[in-house]
């Protein structure tokens, strides 16, 4: 099976009856928390420092999944076919509840103290109650502690490199948060949401 890639720009809709949703192009790495992928990461924030997740300089997960992300929101349903959909889709996630805190944030410098603050509250692992999709994900066991953290690296990455694309000068010359992100935040990915308060 081929799939394409594509980044989408501008519009908060899109034709996508014909096309299946996007999955990463990079391999699993082979070793895993649960049934989720331990993938290499960028490491651009003090806080992603801490945590099992190799270091990488090339592109990684998070990169692939906010550049897939504007095409991928638009499907109900996806099919997870590999450990490293699971890193995708916890991403897909948490990108939507990232956008929906900048959207109420006037500028970049409070935008990256909030992504900082967001990664570290408290938040529900596979297995936990209030953890959506536990359907699909298993328990990490023994690992949950690791998980934890390898989720805060997940988050913290997310969060700051989201916060650039959101207040992009280019996109949003007043300095404010860019209206081409933040229009998905009222978006559901599978119907789901990471957060059930917001």
């Amino acid at each position: 099976k081929q799939w394409y890639q594509r980044r989408v720009h501008g519009e908060c809709t899109q034709d996508h009856s014909i096309m299946p949703p996007f999955h990463s192009t990079l391999p699993s790495p082979g070793p895993t928390l649960g049934n989720v992928a331990l993938m290499p990461l960028r490491q651009t924030t003090k806080g992603s420092a801490r945590g099992p997740a190799p270091v990488t300089s090339d592109e990684d997960i998070i990169d692939q999944t906010i550049n897939l992300f504007k095409a991928n929101i638009l499907f109900k349903n996806f099919e997870m076919e590999t450990d490293v959909d699971r890193v995708l889709v916890y991403v897909t996630l948490y990108i939507i509840e990232c956008l929906k805190r900048l959207q109420k944030i006037p500028n970049a410098e409070r935008a990256t103290q909030d992504m900082f603050s967001a990664a570290l509250e408290p938040f529900s692992i596979p297995g936990e109650a209030g953890f959506p999709l536990n359907a699909f994900y298993t328990k990490p066991g023994g690992d949950a502690e690791e998980m934890k953290k390898y989720f805060v690296q997940i988050r913290h990455e997310t969060g700051a490199r989201l916060a650039e694309k959101v207040f992009d000068p280019a996109l949003s010359p007043d300095g404010g948060p860019a209206k081409w992100w933040t229009c998905w935040a009222k978006r559901k990915f599978l119907n789901v949401a990471l957060d059930k308060r917001r």
